[in-house]
């Protein structure tokens, strides 16, 4: 692909934020999954509430939210958006396997997408943390954007990982 297909990429072939000004506000909306594997041991004190260091999955959840709203802090190119909802959802996908959807949510001129990936990757890790002093082996992902809508490009569903 040639950089003049990459809209980061000035006229020098530098980066900059690509300007969306005369763009057009549409809803706008993104969901990303992603799981994090680890032992079966685990899973189970999570879905207990027998972790030291409290509700795992409210704390991630609060995370994510967090990471959603602060994306463009974290991701250079990225515009701050008024996000205007995010819901993390949780379900126990095997033994072992916690998986997870992050949903944001905005009317604006450029899509949610970043904001959706960042926040699932933030859930991922802080489930880590809380966790990590019990299971060290645990992996994050695959984390993939499932659905978005809205957008000059329309709406995206992925059909097969």
């Amino acid at each position: 692909m040639s950089q003049e297909n990459l809209t980061h990429f000035n006229e020098q072939g530098r980066a900059h934020m690509v300007d969306v000004s005369d763009k057009s506000e549409t809803k706008r909306m993104a969901v990303v999954k992603s799981e994090i594997r680890m032992k079966p041991e685990t899973l189970r004190r999570i879905q207990e509430g027998s972790i030291g260091k409290g509700d795992v999955l409210a704390v991630a959840q609060v995370a994510g939210i967090m990471a959603a709203k602060k994306t463009a802090d974290l991701i250079p190119m990225c515009h701050p958006l008024p996000l205007t909802g995010i819901d993390i959802t949780f379900e126990a996908a095997d033994e072992g396997i916690l998986s997870f959807r992050v949903k944001v949510k905005t009317t604006g001129v450029t899509g949610v997408e970043m904001e959706a990936l960042t926040a699932a990757q933030v859930v991922g890790l802080t489930i880590y943390d809380m966790c990590k002093a019990i299971d060290k082996d645990m992996v994050l992902g695959p984390t993939y954007l499932e659905q978005k809508q809205g957008g000059k490009s329309g709406d995206y569903e992925r059909k097969t990982l």
